[in-house]
């Protein structure tokens, strides 16, 4: 186990729409749960090693998530679908927070589908702050199928409600307006979604636009070469060959990083970097962040240059 994984019980189990269940968790002790802030995500540990990502959208700082059966993804949220009830005692790790909510003047939320799960927590969070400067839009395949539908549309004018059956897809440019400094942009959804937003929000000005993603953007390995890693702590030099992660490599001198999705992701495999250029591949950093290069996501990323120093 890392620092930050634990048992938790399900103390309710819920069906938020159609094919969604919401999952709400306790310590078996009945001690306390960590806090978490609007934005962050635990991760599930699923029978053969499969970790799952979900973000926290309980209110009032309850551990509760929302899974949609997807018939197409990896089994994760089916086997969660079929087997996870009421009592039973799971593993989970976290929670963590790539996706927090930035300060900001006025915000606009574009959610698709699930992605609603880390954009309600965000709202709920403005309201306690008495922030009533943003507005929602919220579109998904039909009204059944959008979780916690009858919350949101119960918050008035600020929120446009966009079933897919009902009026298309989501106008993205109707649902940005004009742009405007000191507004952040958080869109979390299916990938058309977020590239769509982030075409139309490249007007705007840098920095406003905030995403989290469910399945990694594409990296082409064509043409990558052999790199050395040196575990800045430990003094070991690792060669990473073409085709195989910076993680693999250290795992297979006996330096585990923590990891999750594997995909890029989720963060869980955020390492420092101490010297060297990083080739970033990962769906998670800003471009802010990627040129500050001072952190890479192990599990996908790779070196610019002939060597990295980690803090390993």
């Amino acid at each position: 186990m890392t620092d930050d994984t634990r048992e938790v019980v399900v103390t309710e189990r819920v069906q938020h729409a159609h094919d969604v269940v919401g999952l709400t968790f306790a310590d078996p002790s009945g001690a306390a749960l960590p806090g978490w802030q609007a934005g962050a995500h635990i991760d599930l540990l699923l029978p053969e090693g499969r970790a799952r990502q979900y973000s926290l959208c309980g209110s009032d700082g309850a551990w509760s998530i929302a899974v949609l059966n997807a018939p197409d993804g990896r089994g994760g949220s089916a086997w969660i679908h079929d087997n996870i009830r009421e009592g039973d005692v799971i593993q989970v790790r976290g929670p963590r927070n790539k996706f927090p909510l930035a300060a900001a003047q006025r915000y606009v939320f574009i959610a698709g589908g699930i992605g609603i799960t880390p954009i309600i927590a965000m709202v709920r969070e403005l309201e306690r702050r008495e922030n009533q400067n943003w507005r929602l839009t919220y579109g998904g395949r039909s009204r059944e199928s959008m979780a916690f539908l009858r919350e949101i549309e119960g918050r008035g004018e600020r929120v446009s409600i966009a079933p897919q059956d009902e009026t298309g897809l989501i106008d993205v440019p109707a649902a940005l307006g004009q742009p405007r400094i000191g507004t952040a942009v958080y869109c979390c959804g299916p990938e058309p979604l977020l590239r769509a937003v982030d075409r139309a929000c490249r007007s705007w000005p840098p920095g406003t636009l905030h995403v989290e993603r469910f399945t990694p953007v594409e990296a082409d390995g064509t043409g990558d070469e052999p790199f050395e890693v040196v575990a800045g702590r430990s003094g070991v030099t690792v060669t990473v060959p073409a085709g195989v992660s910076v993680l693999d490599a250290l795992a297979d001198q006996g330096i585990h990083i923590a990891t999750s999705c594997g995909e890029g992701v989720c963060g869980t495999c955020e390492t420092k970097v101490l010297a060297g250029e990083v080739d970033h591949r990962d769906s998670l950093l800003t471009e802010e962040e990627r040129t500050a290069n001072t952190v890479m996501m192990v599990c996908r990323s790779r070196a610019r240059g002939a060597r990295l120093v980690l803090d390993v």
